[in-house]
């Protein structure tokens, strides 16, 4: 087992996912906790996750110098390996923050680089550098502005990575975590595979006899989430799907055909698209959006409940990708943003939450579904935010720019598919920016709203980067929107990778 230590990173819980793929167990742990757990000599080696404090902080978290003296192997990375070399008499400033893709250059090959190209690409995320080395340190690998990006102190089996690893877009990050974990530690792996009837089961003790409610949207959590819970509980489930008038158009056509004929279970569907109106008047904060949001999905259910002598169980499609961006990671975590379903949820819920997905990253859920019999057409749903498009509109939700937005975002989704392109791309949309410019049309002079497209590849959500989209798509688009979307001066196109930038704007 390896023993990974969460310093709040937003990464932390994917560098487990990594190493269970190779098929060795992993238990993350807050660094409070560090000491004990090592008294137990259960793990053959440790990282020390990222995170967002600086190691100079007042309060930041810290482990005792001791533990650097454990004798097993111990890599840490970014934050990790910052604090690691500040125990150790190193040096870390506050330097040139970095975010984003970056070129390694190795130095030293072998140990944790092995099997890596000369060059590759790395993912940064960081305000601090360390400047220098602890004692008995040599460098493995640079960065054009970071010295000291991989090291390693091989007599005491120590590895120190300022990268990101785990990180989707980091070219070679899961061998390097390979060589650490199967080569350095000296694990075993064996195959791994999400395990559906212990999933299945997990539900049935939670939910026994009683009905469950389950939200659902026609997207890939929701819908795998309904058929693990259906399969646990029968024809207790309860599907229901809310009209906020917040999706695309036909989502209800889509959703009744993946309810009603694809699993042959009843639907319910909520006519609410006045009461979300009414919720969002007036509000322009994203996080006051995402929980009115959240709290007026919560209202309803509880009224369908009623009507169903108070079932006292909702299910619902949330992911660890949504967990995480709500601080749900862990007790050092920062939060992004608050999920419609996590931390956009009213603190006095009432019901108990069914969540099987809940740990799961995208593209496991999209494989579990395969797995379930779903066909392509519903695993490979784009996603779509629970909050829909109130949250693709920076600014107040009015009727005239929620209509600006969707007929946008239809000209987005056209013109990829038309290019054959919607399978490349992780998802597409348009964002109504709420920045205002001048335009010409007709000759005569016109102040109207920029709208800002963004396609970009992922699997996990974890990490993002923009889609090379050919610039006669992009013309079209463009063209389009402006000439068919009313009060539209000009198209921008994002080209920001995650991180920085979190999937959608707000």
């Amino acid at each position: 087992m390896i023993l990974i230590v969460d310093f709040g990173s937003q990464l932390a819980h994917l560098i487990g996912r990594r190493i269970k793929d190779l098929g060795v167990e992993v238990e993350i742990v807050e660094p409070e906790l560090v000491e004990e757990k090592l008294a137990r000599n259960e793990y053959k080696g440790m990282i020390l996750s990222g995170g967002p404090a600086s190691v100079y902080e007042e309060g930041a978290p810290s482990l005792s110098s001791k533990v650097l003296e454990w004798g097993k192997p111990i890599l840490g990375i970014c934050y990790g390996w910052q604090l690691m070399a500040k125990l150790l008499g190193g040096e870390v400033k506050s330097t040139r923050k970095e975010y984003g893709p970056e070129r390694l250059k190795v130095e030293r090959k072998g140990e944790i680089l092995d099997g890596v190209d000369e060059e590759f690409e790395v993912i940064m995320s960081h305000g601090d550098t360390v400047m220098k080395l602890p004692e008995g340190f040599e460098v493995l690998g640079r960065t054009e502005k970071v010295k000291f990006a991989a090291v390693a102190d091989l007599e005491r089996k120590m590895f120190g990575l300022q990268f990101h690893p785990e990180a989707e877009h980091t070219e070679f990050g899961r061998k390097i975590l390979s060589n650490f974990v199967l080569d350095v530690c000296g694990e075993k792996g064996k195959e791994r595979v999400v395990e559906i009837e212990a999933m299945v089961e997990r539900v049935r003790q939670q939910v026994g006899e009683e009905e469950v409610i389950m939200a659902v949207s026609g997207g890939v959590d929701s819908t795998v989430a309904a058929v693990v819970i259906g399969k646990a509980i029968g024809k207790k489930l309860i599907p229901v799907y809310v009209k906020s008038g917040l999706m695309r158009p036909k989502t209800e056509e889509w959703v009744r055909y993946v309810f009603e004929e694809l699993l042959a279970t009843g639907l319910v569907v909520v006519e609410a698209e006045e009461r979300f109106r009414e919720t969002l008047r007036g509000v322009i904060d994203p996080e006051e959006k995402r929980k009115r949001v959240g709290e007026l999905y919560v209202e309803i259910f509880k009224e369908e409940a009623q009507k169903r002598q108070g079932v006292k169980f909702l299910g619902q499609g949330t992911i660890y990708s949504d967990v995480v961006e709500s601080k749900g990671g862990g007790k050092h975590s920062a939060k992004i943003k608050s999920h419609h379903n996590v931390g956009g949820l009213p603190k006095e819920l009432g019901f108990e939450l069914v969540e099987p997905l809940r740990y799961l990253y995208k593209d496991e859920v999209r494989e579990l579904g395969r797995r379930l019999g779903l066909p392509e057409a519903v695993v490979k749903q784009q996603p779509f935010p629970g909050p829909g498009f109130a949250i693709r509109i920076r600014g107040e939700v009015t009727a005239e720019r929620l209509e600006q937005e969707k007929l946008a975002d239809a000209i987005v989704l056209e013109e990829i598919e038309k290019a054959r392109l919607l399978d490349k791309v992780f998802q597409c949309f348009a964002v109504m920016t709420g920045a205002q410019s001048t335009a010409v049309k007709g000759d005569a002079r016109e102040f109207g709203e920029v709208v800002a497209v963004r396609a970009y590849e992922s699997s996990d959500v974890m990490t993002s980067r923009w889609a090379r989209l050919p610039v006669e798509v992009l013309d079209r688009i463009s063209r389009r929107i402006v000439n068919e979307v009313p009060g539209v001066s000009r198209v921008v196109y994002d080209i920001s990778t995650k991180p920085p930038a979190t999937m959608e704007w707000e």
